[in-house]
């Protein structure tokens, strides 16, 4: 949940507030250049000071989007291209800076040729329901101060006082927190609640927490690792976490279970209720399924692993019965050869067969060719 009292640093409030000084050549002519409209309208100030002072006071309502009274530094560099567009010279400035009734005279006449208003109260309101759905996508208040400045911009809305936007984005993204972490705890039984609580306590004083348990590491790929992975899922299966949060969006899901693993159990003990609940169950939710994933990876690691064992000892094993199976190669040629020898020259084939190999080498060598086949 967003703590309402967190707000802006001062370096954080300035990125918005202030033009930089290192302000790149395409961001100054994206900003800060003019249409011949705006030449015109500028041009219908006789005094060279009053034409600069209010082509700056437009630069500044366009961007960063306050008033010329609240940008405190403006770089030379942006007033340098302003000038050389209306033809003046910049120094001018210091003289209109003297004037602070034309500089009002001028920000009313700006609302005029432009449209440009003062923020109020209705703007309030529907600044908040526009930043509603970005902050239930993300709690991050840097990007919402974006956002709601740049619509404010879009509206030609004069920005207010950089702690009023604040307010705003802070109090919307505060409704978002609270609105998320309702959905998820509303998906939770007290039971479930209750064995989530027992995860981050320790069974024995000093002793590990279930928690600590599911978020170690298994080890190398092995057999035991394999068994410790399902174990833990087993764990978390009997937490029955089928959670209805559809409409959550997948960002806030992501960074709340990423939050949760972040800290050690005893942690998760000085978090109210409803964030320590939403955290643990959407933590444990992605614990699972990248166990899942764990057990998989490491079931095929060991598949491979006795696949190649098995492989060596078939290339062995070839290796081994190949000298055997060359010579029975062997042997059956000179067999063959002797059979044919005799049939050729009329002669007792037992006999010429004999001449080759003794009766009971042949015998011997039957019995190994039908044992290697397993005959």
């Amino acid at each position: 949940m967003a703590n309402p009292e967190i707000l802006l640093t001062e370096e954080q409030r300035l990125e918005f507030t202030e033009i930089h000084e290192n302000i790149s050549e395409w961001a100054i002519a994206k900003y800060y250049t003019f249409t011949d409209q705006d030449i015109d309208i500028i041009n219908r100030h006789r005094r060279e000071y009053n034409r600069l002072g209010f082509a700056v006071q437009l630069c500044c309502l366009r961007n960063p989007g306050w008033s010329l009274g609240n940008v405190t530094d403006f770089p030379s560099s942006v007033l340098t291209y302003i000038a050389e567009q209306i033809k003046v010279d910049p120094k001018a400035i210091e003289k209109y800076a003297q004037r602070e009734n034309t500089k009002l005279e001028h920000l009313q006449e700006l609302r005029e040729a432009y449209g440009f208003r003062n923020y109020s109260e209705t703007d309030y309101s529907s600044l908040s329901k526009y930043l509603m759905p970005y902050a239930m996508e993300s709690d991050n208040i840097s990007r919402l101060m974006r956002l709601a400045i740049d619509e404010l911009k879009m509206r030609l809305v004069i920005l207010p006082g950089i702690t009023t936007i604040e307010k705003i984005v802070t109090e919307v993204r505060q409704i978002a927190d609270d609105t998320v972490l309702k959905l998820i705890n509303e998906s939770l039984s007290q039971e479930q609640k209750n064995k989530l609580d027992e995860l981050i306590e320790s069974p024995v004083e000093n002793h590990k927490t279930t928690l600590g348990y599911l978020k170690e590491y298994p080890g190398q790929s092995s057999p035991r690792a394999f068994l410790d992975v399902v174990d833990r899922l087993e764990v978390i299966r009997q937490l029955e976490l089928n959670l209805n949060i559809n409409a959550i969006h997948p960002n806030r899901l992501r960074q709340l279970s990423r939050l949760g693993s972040k800290y050690e159990p005893h942690s998760f003990r000085r978090f109210e209720d409803s964030k320590r609940y939403a955290m643990l169950a959407l933590f444990l939710y992605d614990l699972s399924q990248s166990l899942i994933d764990l057990a998989v990876e490491i079931h095929d690691k060991q598949i491979n692993i006795f696949l190649l064992k098995g492989r060596k000892e078939q290339e062995e094993l070839q290796k081994s019965n190949g000298k055997s199976l060359n010579e029975k190669v062997i042997q059956f040629v000179d067999i063959g050869a002797a059979l044919i020898k005799a049939r050729n020259e009329d002669l007792d084939p037992f006999k010429t067969i004999e001449t080759v190999m003794s009766w009971d080498k042949i015998v011997e060598s039957v019995e190994e060719a039908k044992n290697s086949q397993g005959l």
